[in-house]
């Protein structure tokens, strides 16, 4: 396997496996896969800049999937961020890469509107860079949804 496409639906990850060749590994990382903890805050203030600073954890229930996206993404040359084109997709695709220990705007980040093999193609022919303006609104509601609705 000499490239990895992540997306975040099995059914699509199946979809498009029948599109691509041997080349290509399709797998879905069924939602997001990182997340602030249950059990604990999981925000602190940064004590220089006063930023808050979101401490993610890898739920239990996705533990398997990231080992399974770690070993992959080892033995590809490429990996594909292929994430849905909202905020939470954005998010998604940035936390896959930090998870399997890639920087997100070092990825290239493919996306399309729908999944047919020309438009699978077109996205492989035109990829980006993971929206880092996406993943910070996305974040900056994550962090508000903890903090206003956190119960001590």
């Amino acid at each position: 396997m000499k490239n990895l496409i992540i997306v975040e639906s099995p059914a699509k990850a199946r979809t498009i496996t029948n599109f691509l060749g041997k080349d290509y590994k399709v797998i879905a990382s069924k939602g997001h896969i990182r997340d602030l903890p249950k059990s604990t805050f999981g925000i602190t203030i940064d004590d220089e800049t006063g930023d808050l600073v979101p401490k993610y954890s890898i739920p239990r229930d996705a533990n398997p999937t990231v080992k399974e996206l770690k070993k992959l993404a080892k033995e590809a040359e490429t990996v594909y961020i292929a994430t849905d084109e909202d905020r939470e997709g954005e998010a998604i695709g940035y936390h896959i890469a930090k998870a399997i220990g890639k920087e997100p705007t070092e990825l290239p980040r493919i996306v399309f509107h729908e999944i047919t093999k020309s438009a699978i193609q077109h996205a492989l022919e035109n990829p980006r860079k993971v929206d880092m303006d996406s993943v910070d609104a996305q974040q900056t509601r994550r962090l508000l949804d903890r903090i206003v609705g956190y119960k001590l």
